[in-house]
This record gives structure tokens, sequence and C-alpha cells, in this order.
């Protein structure tokens, strides 16, 4: 199977603390994540190392993505305020790996990780640096899309 790397790079006008804050707390998670017109009605995150996520996005009304459709993982690094490193798959509403064709998803889908770098980009200004390992090349350009429309909406809590 063939593998592709998405990685996105944004510089957002909110210090470190605010934009680390916004990236793990659940209550702000769900004002943003997901993509433009999705809403993300259940999110639940244990941050620590070896600490579960799990995530709940859902599509537009009427749209052929009304349904929950669960992500979850597990937080493998996390350096306060500087990075977090976890695993990434299709769940159930408990949590249990399912697989993408479940949801409708393309390809053959392995382990899939997520890095999130914060870095200091000049006077309340933080740089976040995302790198998505592990989408079939089939589908990574929707999935790019996709988090370029959750982190448009993150710029827009922040």
């Amino acid at each position: 199977m063939a593998t592709k790397t998405i990685t996105i790079e944004r510089i957002f006008d909110a210090p470190r603390e605010r934009v680390w804050k916004a990236w793990t707390d659940p209550a702000e998670l769900k004002k943003w994540w997901g993509p433009k017109d999705f809403t993300a009605p259940h999110i639940k995150t244990d941050l620590r190392e070896g600490g579960k996520f799990l995530y709940c996005m859902r599509g537009p009304k009427g749209s052929e993505f009304d349904k929950d459709m669960w992500s979850g993982g597990i937080f493998k690094e996390i350096i306060p305020m500087e990075k977090i490193v976890a695993t990434d798959h299709f769940a159930d509403a408990e949590g249990n790996v399912m697989s993408p064709a479940e949801y409708g998803m393309p390809g053959d889908w392995g382990d899939m990780v997520v890095t999130a770098t914060f870095e200091d980009a000049g006077p309340g200004k933080t740089k976040l640096t995302l790198v998505h390992t592990g989408h079939p090349a089939d589908f990574a350009d929707q999935a790019n899309q996709g988090w370029n429309e959750s982190l448009d909406k993150f710029a827009a809590i922040l």
C-alpha cells in the first residue's frame, strides 16, 4: 500500500499558551474539530503519555456525512507547550478500532501517526507544524483539505 505524509505549517496570531489550550482542551476542540461545516459533538481526551483520545465529528445535515464518525488514538509523546505525538485510527463510539471502509472511506489504511509541534513565531504568534503519516496515497489530498479546513476554524477561534 502506498502511503503519503501530510505536512502543514501555519502561523497563528496567538501566543503559544493559547494555541496549546485550543489544541488540547476538549471544550476548545469541539469548536474547531472537523472540516468546514462539520461539528464535533463528542470529544474525550486523557492528555498524558499512554492516555487515549476519542473524537467524534458529524457532517452537515442532509449530506452523505450526516452521521457520527469517530477517530481515536493513544498519546505516545507529550512535551507540554511544544509537541504532541499520537496514533490515529478510525473508531466506534467506544474507541474500538474500525476499518475505514465502515465509514465509506476508500483505500487500504495502515497505522497513522499525528505529530503537532508548537513554536514561538514572534511576539504573540505561534507556528504549528502538523505531520500526519500513513494516509493511503489515494486519500491524502482529501485528508489534507480536511486538515486545512479544520485549521481555518482553529484560527477563527483563536
